[in-house]
């Protein structure tokens, strides 16, 4: 027996303690070292395949955007076009008209009528007329073309005359009104 007990004592002897946990942890590591770089790369080439998916995404978008850009605007213009046509038309039957007209007072009305319905055409698509004259001044709406001697001492500074009409079109200044300054 005692062989028996000096043999299980020497084999605890010489064997020397080991750290199950350090063995544990370096495997782990060596693993974790093998497995890092094939899943990064699939990281790598999945971010890669999102960031190219996205940027298709973004020039398509992009492209389609920028063609229904246009799309609108010849939309737009063809409303317009649309409504200015009837306009057009009578012109055409007034030129007709002044050749053989006889009574000037006649032309005069019919050409009223015409401008009359050209102006609301263009009021009803937002089209607005700014007055000018007798206010004060304004660089952001008025453009001066020169100044003369006010008239009276209360039209210094203001518009005095207007050479061109200025118009806004929902509530955004297309045209600035040219105008004269009394000083």
């Amino acid at each position: 027996m005692q062989n028996e007990s000096n043999q299980g004592t020497n084999q605890h002897e010489s064997e020397t303690p080991v750290d199950l946990n350090e063995e544990t942890t370096e495997t782990q590591e060596t693993q974790a070292a093998a497995t890092d770089t094939p899943s990064a790369d699939a990281q790598v080439a999945e971010i890669k395949d999102k960031y190219l998916r996205l940027l298709a995404d973004f020039e398509n978008f992009r492209r389609r955007t920028a063609k229904e850009k246009i799309e609108f605007q010849q939309t737009a213009e063809e409303g317009v076009i649309l409504a200015i046509i009837p306009v057009l038309d009578d012109f055409e039957r007034a030129l007709k008209s002044i050749e053989k007209a006889q009574d000037i007072n006649s032309v005069k009305e019919g050409v009223q009528l015409i401008y009359h319905k050209l102006y609301k055409t263009l009021e009803q698509r937002g089209l607005k007329p700014m007055e000018a004259i007798g206010k004060e001044f304004n660089g952001e709406t008025h453009e001066a073309i020169t100044q003369i001697p006010a008239p009276t001492e209360d039209l210094k500074g203001k518009v005095v005359d207007e050479v061109e009409k200025g118009y806004s079109l929902k509530e955004k200044i297309i045209r600035f009104a040219k105008v004269i300054v009394g000083n």
